[in-house]
This record gives structure tokens, C-alpha cells and sequence, in this order.
């Protein structure tokens, strides 16, 4: 059986295993927005020489073409690099609930099979009752479970799919620009 000790420990340890991961999220997102603030403050100075250097009006648009590709695959990058933050921190989160939850279900179980047991004789429906409404709990919660993963691989598939169709339709119209 769990002690009270214990619950506070666990409420504890879980509070602080969810900071620490939104921090490292944090950490990883700064980062990446600062060496892209870097990348972007270069290329900026680059693209204004280029353009400076431009004889007449035809060598200003051909810079122009030139200079718009790299930009856009560089945001597409960028936009790869935070959805990846945020899968890798939803996943760390969602194993470390699974966990906790089997856990609980796990002592849960214990608890509830004890009580049973000390059940008085000719309760056995009741018991059978009990032990049929946890199991539909536990199914109701891995069925949820699994619906969710589902839902996220697919939102991540399509935020994929849509960058790289918004990549080729750019890189298309550049071209045919």
C-alpha cells in the first residue's frame, strides 16, 4: 500500500522531471532562435553587399531571384527544428505519464485486490463487479491513449508533408520566375 510519504515523493519527482524537460524545451528553442538570429544577421549583410554591388536594374532583380530561395528553405529549416523540439518534449512527457499512470494502476490493483479479499462471503458479484469496472477503466484509458499518439503522428505527418509541398511550390515558382 502506497504511504502518504510516498505520494508526496512521487507528486514531487513528477513536478520536477515536467520542469526540467519544459526548461531543456526552453533551452533548445532560445538556442535555436539565437543561432538563427545570428544566420539571419549574416545572410542580411551578405544580401545588402550583393545588392550594393548590383550594376543596373536587370542585376538588382536577378539578385533579388537569387537572394529569395535560400531564405525561405532556411524559415522551412527553422520551422522542422522547433516541430522536432516539440515532438522530442511531448514524447519525454507522455513516457513519463504512461509510466506514472501504470504505476498507480499497478498499486491501484493492489489496494483494490486486499480490500477484495477481505470481502465477506457470498459478495463475489460485487467483487467481480468491482475488479470488471477496473479493467474497463484501465482499457478506456490505454484506448485514449492510443487515439492520441494516433492523432499526433498524424498532425506531425501533415505539418511534414505541408512543408515540403510549400518547399517544392517555392522553389517551382522561383524558377519559373
Amino acid at each position: 500500500m502506497i504511504k502518504p510519504e510516498e505520494f508526496a515523493k512521487n507528486g514531487v519527482d513528477f513536478t520536477l522531471f515536467f520542469a526540467n524537460t519544459a526548461f531543456d524545451a526552453f533551452e533548445s528553442l532560445i538556442l535555436l532562435n539565437m543561432a538563427t538570429a545570428r544566420s539571419a544577421f549574416e545572410l542580411s549583410l551578405s544580401n545588402l553587399n550583393a545588392l550594393i554591388g548590383a550594376k543596373d536594374l536587370n542585376a538588382l532583380v536577378a539578385v533579388q531571384k537569387e537572394l529569395a530561395g535560400p531564405s525561405l528553405e532556411k524559415s522551412i529549416d527553422y520551422s522542422r527544428k522547433v516541430i522536432d523540439i516539440a515532438a522530442e518534449t511531448k514524447g519525454k512527457l507522455a513516457k513519463e505519464v504512461e509510466a506514472k499512470v501504470a504505476t498507480a494502476n499497478a498499486q491501484v490493483s493492489q489496494i483494490v485486490e486486499k480490500a477484495l479479499a477481505a470481502a465477506p462471503a457470498g459478495s463475489e458479484v460485487a467483487v467481480a463487479a468491482v475488479k470488471s469496472a477496473i479493467k474497463s477503466a484501465g482499457d478506456t484509458f490505454d484506448g485514449i491513449n492510443k487515439a492520441a499518439k494516433q492523432v499526433a503522428q498524424a498532425a506531425e505527418a501533415s505539418v511534414s508533408a505541408a512543408t515540403e509541398a510549400t518547399l517544392k511550390a517555392a522553389t517551382a515558382a522561383q524558377k519559373a520566375a
